[in-house]
């Protein structure tokens, strides 16, 4: 199992020098790879741009690329261009994102989100390939008929002749397209306990197309708190938990509120879902089961944090990817020496 850092995205509260920073450590302890997001804020490809002139091993990734936020050409072009400069060190990361942020923000419909991505897919592999793309799909039809428009070939010839493409994936069907269609899973809220029907899904999109899952990479995004006292430590996890699980999306469509419920914790996620939505975000935090948050995190000290990484590889993880809850870069870079002891004590490093 490698390790890898994930830094989210730029908020209010975070400096961009800090999460370069932070990258920069990272690189330096021999993480693998590291991570960012976007939602409606800061874009991930910048800042992966930037990552990219300043360190030197660490693979960079994006988790994700929002899918209605670029045409499928577009994420091609971002991608071979992000591959270039980091001398190949780049891995694209896709997600639809949600109907709120795809309608509101993007202007984009959410519908049949999974036909979306097979086809969006399609193209970025055919145009990364630097084959002419011409794709005639129900979602996006390359050229435009009866237009001037012809099918055309990426310029730029990226490092690599493939470039990783992973999916973030919550649900069923998701996961079973990640595993026809990506080379990986970037997972949320994973826990090992419940880790098997979700590799069963991936397994039986893998089958699908002849394939097991050697080779198939499962990134395992864990927030990681390290101190003395679980329960403490637990608790600056809440607050980022029930935002998911009760507040990302709408009551009918909150992709991890129905992943929670499906890990058994359904009483739980509707009354957070309930809380949250009344804006009792306090309360809403309040309900979040301890057993939930500790099975989806890294909680505690160094030693029990090195044992619990080893039930994430056990589980099948193949890259766990830290979340780090801290307030400033000096303690980022305390917590990722941290959990870099921890990796080296669990003994489940290449």
């Amino acid at each position: 199992m490698r390790l890898a850092l994930n830094l989210g995205y730029q908020t209010a509260w975070s400096a961009a020098a800090d999460h370069l920073a932070l990258t920069q450590e990272a690189d330096r302890l021999g993480y693998s790879s590291v991570w960012v997001a976007e939602a409606y804020g800061s874009d991930a490809a910048t800042m992966l741009a930037w990552f990219a002139g300043q360190t030197s091993r660490i693979e960079l990734g994006s988790a994700i690329f929002q899918i209605p936020a670029r045409t499928p050409a577009m994420t091609a072009m971002t991608a071979a261009t992000l591959d270039t400069i980091s001398g190949g060190r780049f891995r694209l990361g896709l997600g639809v994102s949600g109907p709120q942020v795809s309608e509101g923000w993007h202007g984009v419909r959410f519908a049949k989100p999974l036909e979306r991505t097979r086809e969006y897919v399609d193209i970025v592999k055919m145009a990364l390939s630097r084959k002419n793309v011409e794709y005639h799909g129900q979602h996006y039809e390359l050229p435009l008929p009866d237009g001037p428009g012809k099918a055309l070939r990426l310029t730029l010839h990226p490092v690599r002749d493939h470039i990783p493409i992973y999916l973030a994936a919550v649900g069923p069907k998701n996961l079973e397209l990640a595993g026809e269609i990506a080379d990986g899973w970037l997972a949320i809220f994973y826990s090992p306990e419940f880790a098997a029907e979700q590799h069963s899904h991936i397994a039986a999109g893998r089958a699908k197309v002849g394939k097991d899952m050697a080779g198939f990479d499962v990134v395992a995004n864990v927030p990681v708190v390290i101190g003395d006292d679980v329960d403490t430590c637990a608790e600056l996890v809440r607050n980022y938990a029930a935002l998911y699980v009760g507040g990302m999306g709408s009551r009918e469509k909150n992709f991890y509120n129905q992943l929670a419920t499906r890990m058994g914790y359904g009483d739980a996620a509707r009354e957070v879902q309930d809380l949250y939505l009344a804006k009792r975000h306090r309360d809403a935090a309040a309900a979040l089961p301890m057993e939930f948050i500790d099975r989806t995190s890294l909680l505690g000290p160094v030693d029990r944090i090195a044992e619990r990484m080893r039930a994430y590889a056990e589980a099948g993880v193949t890259t766990l990817s830290a979340v780090l809850f801290v307030g400033d870069a000096e303690d980022g870079v305390r917590a990722l020496r941290q959990i870099s002891e921890a990796y080296a004590k669990s003994g489940v490093g290449e």
